[in-house]
C-alpha cells in the first residue's frame, strides 16, 4: 500500500513539474518573435533569414514562415487554437502567400490528437488521419 501511495505521489509531482515547465515556456514566449538566421559555406558565408516564428499574448505559436537563401518565402503556416489551448486549425500558404492546404484537428478527452482533417483551400476534404495510442 505504501508503495502505491509513493508511486501516486511521484506521478503527481512529475505531472505538476511538467505542467509548470510548459507554463513557464509559454510565459517566456508571450508576444515573442523569433528569427533564425543561417550562413552558407560552413558558417562563413553571407547570413540570411531562415525562419520567423511569432507567438501570441498567451505564448502560443501563431505563425511560422520559412525563407530560402534569397529571402523569398518558401511557405508560411498560421495556427488558431480552441478553448483548451490546442491547435484547432493550421493553414499552410505557398511561396506566393496563397493558401495551399488547411488542417483541422479533433482531440480526445485527455488532450491527445484524435483526427486530422486535410482540406484543399476551396474546402474540399482531401484526407483524414486517425491517431491511435498504444502503451507497451
Amino acid at each position: 500500500m505504501k508503495r502505491i501511495i509513493m508511486i501516486l505521489c511521484l506521478l503527481t509531482f512529475t505531472f505538476g513539474m511538467a505542467s509548470a515547465q510548459t507554463t513557464s515556456k509559454q510565459e517566456n514566449r508571450k508576444n515573442l518573435t523569433v528569427k533564425v538566421w543561417k550562413r552558407g559555406k560552413a558558417g562563413k558565408g553571407t547570413r540570411y533569414l531562415d525562419h520567423v516564428t511569432k507567438y501570441d499574448s498567451h505564448g502560443r505559436k501563431v505563425e511560422e514562415i520559412e525563407y530560402d537563401s534569397f529571402g523569398n518565402q518558401v511557405d508560411r503556416v498560421t495556427y488558431t487554437y480552441n478553448e483548451n489551448g490546442k491547435v484547432k486549425q493550421e493553414v499552410v500558404y505557398d511561396d506566393r502567400n496563397k493558401p495551399a492546404r488547411v488542417r483541422k484537428f479533433e482531440y480526445n478527452s485527455d488532450g491527445t490528437k484524435k483526427k486530422q482533417y486535410n482540406y484543399q483551400p476551396d474546402g474540399k476534404l482531401i484526407s483524414v488521419k486517425e491517431f491511435e495510442y498504444i502503451r507497451q
